[in-house]
């Protein structure tokens, strides 16, 4: 069910990156994607539970345990192995297209940032 080689949004390749340490549960991949970002990436709630619905339909995660905490459910999400895959696809088109822009700023005189 996995599409062939979707583009990520910034939010989901940042979910997905999240995961690459093990499971985490919403709140822990919220805090991992802006910590990873420097705090520029701030996901939602209702955007990290609907990218993750999206993500889990595609085969990228996977729910994994449940925990309950101070009364509430608090469940894990796993990488599948088709979401490593499409991480690693994701990173090199972003590195692939990063090259092309900071090759032909090198000539330009703009240093990259």
């Amino acid at each position: 069910m996995t599409r062939q080689n979707p583009s990520l949004t910034e939010s989901q390749y940042f979910i997905l990156a999240a995961l690459l340490d093990g499971p985490l549960h919403g709140y822990g991949i919220i805090k991992a994607a802006e910590q990873a970002t420097d705090g520029r990436l701030r996901i939602a709630v209702g955007t990290l539970y609907g990218a993750l619905e999206r993500l889990e339909r595609a085969g990228l995660v996977a729910p994994g345990d449940e925990e309950i905490v101070d009364g509430r459910a608090r469940r894990y999400y796993r990488l599948t192995e088709d979401g490593t895959g499409a991480l690693d696809r994701e990173a090199l088109r972003m590195r692939q297209a990063a090259a092309v822009v900071l090759g032909r700023s090198r000539g330009t005189g703009v240093a990259p940032a």
